[in-house]
Formats: structure tokens, C-alpha cells, sequence
């Protein structure tokens, strides 16, 4: 009894709640035998916080609650981490490869909202994603296009850290627009009552 008491613990301690995820797709294979055919499922699944951490897993079981479950945990296991542009869209543009996948991920302004197909959508949206604009231009099989999807996002660097690398400040890394943009912004919020003052 006390045994049971301790998995039940651990298995309540191993379920993170924070953590939101996806069915993409569920495969049913058989196996002929001699007295018939035997079924079994196979499930992708891709996990996220919606805060810049994702991954994906798959899992194979007889039956598909449980090919869920192990498709969920690998995922859990397989999380990389991605830095989001004001915690809503990507840094830059970049591509993603794998196997016949190729994909192209690229920077959105806000409102765009998500433009991917399904399996990309499922990353996205577990990733934390709001604005982003995508395109599948290799194979359609889910598992290549979210592998190639993570490739892609795995390049992916932020203005911090290209300035830590390089020795400098992440105002000289961004581009001068971007400087220009930010002190319009900051001189259309002065306050008005100095300028009065100074008058």
C-alpha cells in the first residue's frame, strides 16, 4: 500500500502543469500473425509553456491513450529553448531542414497572427508564438516538417546574445532603423509640460 502511495506521489510530481501539448498526428500500423492482424498506434506530439519552450515526441503503444503518454513524456525530454522577439514573433528570418523537409520561418508585425500550416501551427502555438509567417516547401510528412521546424528555430539568436559574443553593445548590433524608431518613440512620449516650461 505504501508502495503504491510513493509511485502515485512521484507520478503526481512528474506531471508539470505548466506544460500544454499538442496531438499532431496518431498512425495505425498492423502486423499480420498467424491468427490475424495485430494493431498498434503510433502518436506525434509537441509540448510547450507558451513562453519560449517546445519540443516534440512520439510514442508507440497497443492502444492510443498510451501511445499519447509516451509520445508526451519524450517530449518533456526533447525541449529546447527559443528567444521571442517582445515574447510574440521571431528575432529574424531563417530556414529549417530536415531529411526532404525544408520550411522558412519568417518575422511578423503585430496582428499578423499565426500563418503555418498544422504541424508548424502545433509548434507555434506551444511555443508561445502570436505573430510569425511560415512556409512548408519540402516533404509534407508531419514528423519531417516539425523536426525541420525545431531545426530552424535552433539557429535562431538574439540581439543579447550576438552582443555577448562579439564584445559589444545590443544597440550596436541592431540595425540603425531600429535605434532611430526606438528615440522617435521616446521624444513623441516626453512629457509636454517641459517644453511649456522651457518656453
Amino acid at each position: 500500500m505504501a508502495r503504491d502511495d510513493n509511485r502515485r506521489g512521484r507520478r503526481d510530481r512528474d506531471e508539470n502543469p505548466e506544460f500544454a501539448d499538442r496531438l499532431v498526428a496518431i498512425n495505425r500500423v498492423s502486423k499480420t500473425v498467424k491468427g490475424g492482424k495485430r494493431f498498434g498506434f503510433a502518436a506525434l506530439v509537441v509540448v510547450g509553456d507558451q513562453k519560449g519552450r517546445v519540443g516534440f515526441g512520439k510514442g508507440k503503444a497497443k492502444e492510443v491513450p498510451e501511445a499519447i503518454r509516451k509520445g508526451t513524456e519524450a517530449a518533456k525530454r526533447n525541449m529546447i529553448r527559443v528567444p521571442l522577439r517582445e515574447g510574440r514573433t521571431l528575432h529574424h528570418d531563417m530556414t529549417g531542414r530536415h531529411g526532404a523537409g525544408k520550411v522558412v520561418m519568417r518575422t511578423a508585425p503585430e496582428g499578423t497572427g499565426i500563418i503555418a500550416g498544422g504541424p508548424m501551427r502545433a509548434v507555434f502555438e506551444m511555443l508561445g508564438l502570436k505573430d510569425v509567417v511560415s512556409k512548408s516547401t519540402g516533404s509534407q510528412n508531419p514528423y519531417n516538417m516539425i523536426r525541420a521546424t525545431l531545426n530552424g528555430l535552433q539557429k535562431e539568436q538574439s540581439p543579447r546574445s550576438v552582443a555577448q559574443r562579439r564584445g559589444k553593445k545590443v544597440a550596436d548590433i541592431l540595425p540603425k532603423r531600429d535605434v532611430v524608431d526606438q528615440q522617435s518613440d521616446v521624444a513623441h512620449n516626453a512629457p509636454v509640460e517641459d517644453a511649456t516650461a522651457d518656453a
